[in-house]
């Protein structure tokens, strides 16, 4: 007999930081987009590593490329050039907007990179300005830095003081941001759609304002992407979406279907790095990066975004029926494969584990929310299992 899970979980409490409240649930095995636990039970998987597994688990075309890489060249430094970063680099620049593109190891990483290439852009071309405005209810990482970008107070309270260059303002408010910034105000960073703090949409020309404002300002705008990018909203970048284009955009999430990668890229204008100024150890490993190379050429090539659109439209609709079956249901919103469900108290967590009981993993996004990030590959009879576990979570004690 194998180590049975409670064993597994005792060894987690003895061992690991306490930093996270855990499914019971320890998962050994994944294909596409379903996942089993040590005792053989099959579960279909609406959280996708928090969006990350964007062509599912153990995707063909991902596993392919990375056992080739190991087997040829782990790591280097970079100090040498190695291919699969540049064609990664490559691909991105081809299907974007932007012009240039650093590497590195996640999400936060990436965030960290654009404020502090805004903040060498203020240096030499807005003099000396320093400050980044963002939005309340955003997430932009973990870091000490990007705790002080992410305008939420429970993120903050229990690290301050914090580092000082962030002011956060009301999301869908552009007189908060003209009220916010001064002469010290390099950037003005924006999640096109806040993702953990709450699926929250962009009001109808919300966004082309601050892009207009920045431009008249001289300001460069940061676009976080890190869950919204990657064909997440039906369209390769959220961006395109929205009419807008960004000076600086950060990706990680699922740019390489759950191997650690992040990327900062830049338009020509704001990319004002030195020899010397940034640089990562492991950012642009050659394993990374044909991973990302892999999962990104995938999806161009096989209209993952369309799949994305249409999809998704399906999981809404199956989210808005619930709503109108279930009075405690107040609102359904998001777009793509990221959407959210909202309830009337806080249920959330007593929702997740009757889900889970039936065979569905979903994300508790806060007390009374939920959210729905499956892999991009899924299926509208994998979304009709999903809504149908969910309608039965929804009719047992929990409401």
């Amino acid at each position: 007999m194998g180590v049975r899970m409670s064993h597994w979980q005792e060894l987690e409490n003895r061992y690991f930081m306490h930093t996270v409240e855990r499914i019971p649930l320890t998962l050994v095995k994944g294909r596409g987009a379903w996942v089993w636990d040590e005792d053989g039970r099959k579960y279909l998987d609406f959280v996708a590593g928090w969006a990350v597994d964007s062509l599912g688990h153990c995707h063909p075309a991902v596993t392919g490329a990375v056992m080739e890489q190991v087997q040829t060249l782990i790591h280097t430094s970079n100090q040498f050039y190695t291919i699969p970063q540049i064609q990664l680099a490559e691909l991105l620049v081809q299907h974007s907007c932007l012009d240039k593109v650093f590497f590195s190891n996640s999400g936060a990483e990436a965030n960290e990179g654009a404020v502090k290439l805004a903040r060498r852009y203020g240096k030499c071309c807005r003099d000396g300005a320093y400050e980044v405005v963002t939005a309340r209810n955003s997430f932009h990482g973990r870091t000490l830095a990007m705790v002080a970008a992410t305008g939420q107070d429970k993120h903050q309270q229990p690290h301050l003081p914090l580092p000082v260059g962030f002011v956060n303002v009301e999301y869908n408010d552009i007189e908060a941001i003209k009220a916010a910034a001064t002469k010290k105000t390099c950037a003005v960073m924006l999640e096109l759609v806040q993702g953990e703090g709450g699926v929250n949409l962009p009001e109808e020309g919300y966004l082309t304002a601050v892009r207009a404002w920045c431009d008249k300002q001289d300001i460069l705008l940061i676009l976080d992407e890190i869950q919204t990018g990657v064909a997440r909203l039906g369209t390769l970048f959220a961006y395109e979406q929205f009419g807008i284009e960004p000076d600086i955009m950060t990706l990680a999430k699922g740019l390489a279907s759950g191997i650690p990668i992040g990327a900062t890229l830049a338009k020509n204008g704001a990319s004002v790095f030195s020899p010397g100024e940034h640089g990562s150890t492991f950012g642009g490993n050659p394993v990374a990066c044909a991973a990302g190379y892999a999962t990104l050429k995938f999806i161009i090539e096989n209209a993952i975004a369309g799949n994305v659109k249409e999809v998704g439209n399906y999981l809404a609709s199956g989210l808005e029926k619930l709503k109108r079956e279930f009075s405690f249901i107040t609102d359904v919103r998001g777009g793509g494969l990221l959407m959210a469900m909202e309830f009337s108290s806080d249920i959330a967590q007593s929702v997740v584990m009757a889900c889970l009981d039936r065979g569905l993993l979903v994300n508790r996004l806060k007390p009374n929310a939920l959210r729905f990030m499956p892999p991009l590959i899924i299926g509208k009879g994998e979304v009709d299992e999903a809504l149908d576990i969910l309608e039965q979570a929804l009719s047992g004690p929990v409401a």
